[in-house]
This record gives C-alpha cells, sequence and structure tokens, in this order.
C-alpha cells in the first residue's frame, strides 16, 4: 500500500495554499495601499522643517476656498446620510412550545392513522414508511382537535389553536422584551393555510386593544418561506415610518389541514407538520441599538412561479373523493434546487468575499470560453457565515442543502435538530433554529446567519443577520427543558 504521509503532506499545503490565497485577495486593498503610505512617509521624513513649511505656503489656500470646500464636505455628508436606509434591528424574538398534552409519539400517531384509515392498509403503511425515515422525534406536537377519531377539524377548534399559538408566542415576547401593546406601530401575521375572517391580524389586534392608527397586514398562502417574506415588509415599512417598532407573528395551523384521503402525495404532510409559532419584535429605533439581539442586513427574494411545474409542485386540491389536502410533487426537491440556485446567484456578490467571487468568476468564464463541461465553482459559503438556518421542511430538503452548500454536520445541527424535536413548523422553523445556536451558547457578537426557506409558489427567500451583541445561555423558552440532550444520533431509518 502507498504511504499516507505524501496525500497528507499534499493536503496540507493545498489548505495554506487556500488560506494564502484568501488572506491575499479579501484584503487586496490594504496590501496595496502599504506600501505607497510607507513610501509617502518616507518622503515625508527626509524633508526638513523649512522645506514642509515653504510646501504648505505654495498652496495659496485662501478663505473663500476653504469655505467652498467645507460646504461641499458637508452637503455630500448630509445627501449621503439622508439617503442611506435605516438600520433594523431584531429586538427579540419568542417561539412557541406546545404542552405535552399535545405530544404524538411514534406510536399514538400510527394507532390513529390505522383507526382513520382501517379500510385503507396501504395508506397506512406508506405514512409509516415515511414516518421511519422523516427525521422527526418522539416529542412533536399537534393540536388538540387532531387527537380525536375522527379528528375534528372545526372552524371552531382552528379558531382555538390559532389563540392558543398566537397568543402564547406574543405573551412570551412581551414578557422578554418590556414591549407594551401601545408601543406597537406595525404589525405582520403570516399563516398560509388558515385564513379567517376577521383575520388573525385582527384577531390580535382585539385581543391586546392595539392603537386605531396601527399598520397591520396579514399574509396568507405563501407557504412555508412566508415568515422571511414578512421580515421583508416589515423591513420596507420600517424604512418610511421612522422610531417605530414591528411585531412579526409566524405560524401555521394546522386543525384544518389534517388531510382524512388516501392520495399519498397528499398524506406526505401529515406525517411532518406539526404545532408550531413565532413572535418577533424588529425595531429602526437607535435607542434599540444596544439591547438589540441582531441587525438585519440583507433579505433576497427569489419566486420561480412563471414555471407551471414549480407553480404546482406545492398545490392545495381536492382529491376523488372530496378530500381537500396539500398535493406535493416528485419534482419537489429538483425545483427546490434550481429556486436556490437562482437565490444563491442574487445573494453571492453581496455575502461572499472577495477571493470567492473571483474563483466564481474566473471558472464562469472558464466555462463560456474554453470547456462548457468543466466543473461549475461552488462558492464557499462558510466563508461568508458563521450559523446557517435551513428550514427544516424535511430529511430531505436539509440533505440536499447540506449537500450543495457542501455544509458540515455542524452547520445543519441546528436544523436537524429543530425538526427532530418539533417537527416542520412551516415559517416559524426558522426561529427555532435560531433558538438551538443560542442555547448551546455559540451566538457571539459579529457572527452572520443565513436564513434560508422554501414555499409554495415555488419561492426560495433568504436573510442575513449579524448578531449585534454576544448572546447569553437563555433559561427559558423551547429549548430550555431539552438543550441538554441535543445533538442525538438519528438514524436514517427508525423501525416502528
Amino acid at each position: 500500500m502507498p504511504p499516507s504521509l505524501p496525500d497528507f503532506s499534499s493536503s496540507v499545503k493545498l489548505k495554506y495554499v487556500k488560506l494564502g490565497y484568501q488572506h491575499l485577495v479579501n484584503h487586496i486593498i490594504p496590501l496595496t495601499l502599504l506600501p505607497v503610505v510607507a513610501a509617502v512617509l518616507v518622503e515625508v521624513l527626509r524633508l526638513g522643517p523649512d522645506e514642509i513649511l515653504s510646501l504648505w505656503r505654495s498652496l495659496h489656500f485662501d478663505l473663500l476656498h476653504i469655505l467652498c470646500s467645507s460646504f461641499l464636505v458637508l452637503f455630500v455628508a448630509t445627501v449621503y446620510f439622508m439617503s442611506k436606509p435605516r438600520t433594523i434591528f431584531l429586538v427579540d424574538y419568542a417561539c412557541y412550545k406546545p404542552p405535552v398534552t399535545c405530544r404524538v409519539p411514534f406510536s399514538t400517531f400510527m394507532e390513529h392513522s390505522r383507526l382513520i384509515l382501517k379500510d385503507k392498509p396501504k395508506s397506512v403503511e406508506f405514512q409509516m414508511r415515511i414516518l421511519e425515515r422523516s427525521g422527526l422525534g418522539e416529542e412533536t406536537c399537534l393540536p388538540p382537535a387532531i387527537h380525536y377519531i375522527p379528528p375534528t377539524p372545526t372552524m371552531d377548534a382552528a379558531r382555538g389553536e390559532a389563540q392558543l399559538v398566537i397568543f402564547s408566542a406574543v405573551d412570551a415576547l412581551f414578557h422578554k422584551t418590556g414591549l407594551k401593546p401601545k408601543d406597537i406601530d406595525i404589525l405582520i401575521v403570516n399563516c398560509s393555510l388558515f385564513s379567517p375572517t376577521p383575520s388573525l391580524s385582527a384577531m390580535v389586534i382585539n385581543k391586546y386593544k392595539l392603537r386605531s392608527n396601527i399598520k397591520s397586514f396579514n399574509l396568507s398562502g405563501m407557504g412555508c418561506s412566508a415568515g422571511l417574506i414578512s421580515i421583508d415588509l416589515a423591513r420596507d415599512l420600517l424604512q418610511v415610518h421612522p422610531n417605530s417598532n414591528a411585531v412579526v407573528v409566524s405560524t401555521e395551523i394546522i386543525t384544518p389541514n389534517y388531510y382524512q384521503g388516501n392520495e399519498r402525495a397528499m398524506l406526505l404532510p401529515n406525517c411532518l407538520f406539526r404545532m408550531g409559532g413565532a413572535a418577533i419584535l424588529l425595531s429602526n429605533r437607535r435607542s434599540d441599538r444596544r439591547r438589540a439581539k441582531y441587525r438585519l442586513v440583507h433579505v433576497v427574494r427569489t419566486h420561480k412561479g412563471a414555471d407551471d411545474k414549480a407553480y404546482r409542485c406545492v398545490f392545495e386540491e381536492e382529491d376523488k373523493e372530496g378530500n381537500v389536502g396539500i398535493s406535493l410533487s416528485k419534482d419537489l426537491m429538483a425545483i427546490a434546487g434550481e429556486a436556490l440556485k437562482s437565490n444563491i446567484t442574487t445573494i453571492g456578490p453581496l455575502v461572499l468575499p472577495a477571493s470567492e467571487q473571483l474563483l466564481f468568476l474566473l471558472t464562469l468564464i472558464g466555462r463560456k470560453i474554453f470547456n462548457p463541461k468543466w466543473k461549475p465553482y461552488i462558492p464557499d459559503f462558510k466563508q461568508a457565515f458563521e450559523h446557517f438556518c435551513i428550514h427544516a421542511g424535511g430529511r430531505a430538503v436539509i440533505d440536499e442543502l447540506q449537500k450543495n452548500l457542501q455544509l458540515s454536520a455542524e452547520h445543519v445541527e441546528a436544523s436537524r435538530m429543530t425538526l427532530h424535536r418539533f417537527g416542520n413548523t412551516s415559517s416559524s422553523s426558522l426561529w427555532y433554529e435560531m433558538g438551538y445556536i443560542e442555547a448551546k451558547g455559540r451566538m457571539r457578537k459579529g457572527d452572520r446567519i443565513w436564513q434560508i426557506a422554501f414555499g409554495s409558489g415555488f419561492k426560495c427567500n433568504s436573510a442575513v443577520w449579524k448578531c449585534n451583541r454576544t448572546i447569553k445561555t437563555p433559561t427559558d423558552g423551547p429549548w430550555a427543558d431539552c438543550i441538554d440532550r441535543y445533538p442525538v444520533f438519528i438514524p436514517e431509518v427508525v423501525k416502528l
């Protein structure tokens, strides 16, 4: 057998070559300017005091020139600061933790499936296979109406779930931030599949007796990426309303959307979606700069709805028996990959260091001019971010993004553990993941976080945050009583 030392040695050398290249390209401007500044300083030191004084007098400054120059500098500075976007701070957020009475272990889920679908054994077997490979754990939760046999997805039960999840999350946010209801200037609630009249945002206004001039919005039908769409909407509103607070509530109500038919494509969401919700406080007030946890850097949205396959890959419809459900296409992962590619193309130049952008550009030019079969260069996003919050839509979603972005197991740990502990909580899953990273004590000042979410339509949305201060390990929140047990090993197949 050939000795391993040469291979190890070459890999070490290659590693240091890459590090040297990154350091050189990322710091090319200071490295170029340093010799110029040094040469100027040496030249100045060679001049005597008389020569320096003579040089100063030869410039012939007069009062008019000084005043005009000062006015120009002040004018340019004023225009710059007036046109500069307001900084948006994430003061804090709170995630809903379902009670243990809503817990659905595998055995309970399968027992209910066998009783509800007793005449359809193949559908029961299909759900069991999905659950075995889902990556979910034994502590995920479903709303009370789904625990009945058969389920009772009434409007009353759906409103009850919405009130339980949303009010609990908002109450926790008020407790954490000291925010009072009268201080809320903007309210945005997103829930994709449950859209009653009056709206969920009106329900929140009624519960907390919010001001009559509040700017409220209710987003529905926008899928699991609606949370970041709400953040983007809040950012735009905070740009035009100074000194304001915005509360964003992200959730998905499960009760009216539990499918009771026989179509496999529609049974899949039953196995993955679980209770959850989050409330987020955003602010553009300078007084919140010190206490805020994060600063919003970028939001990038990609919509592939012009393509028919993308538009129909997550589709609410009736089956042959008239049962309404969400149908998930077999092309979903391929479409998600294309949407991610488009999103990365936009966000890459905004966040990647110069070294990665240069390599990507050179590879692109090489493929166009020399050989189209060259393997495309996948930028190393680990150079741009310390933490990744990938929508916990399912094990396949996390696996695909880990592979495509070349991430380590630690980078996707928050996503996998959130899926295991809480299941797919739709648009709020990103905040459970952020909470996991904080609960592990890994969030440091200056850390950059990339949130990636996918949703029906088909959409891929990204948000980039920068940590404003080192986050102390929280003593409350959804992870408080179980974080010591995580991470856990998740087998490929859990035999039921």
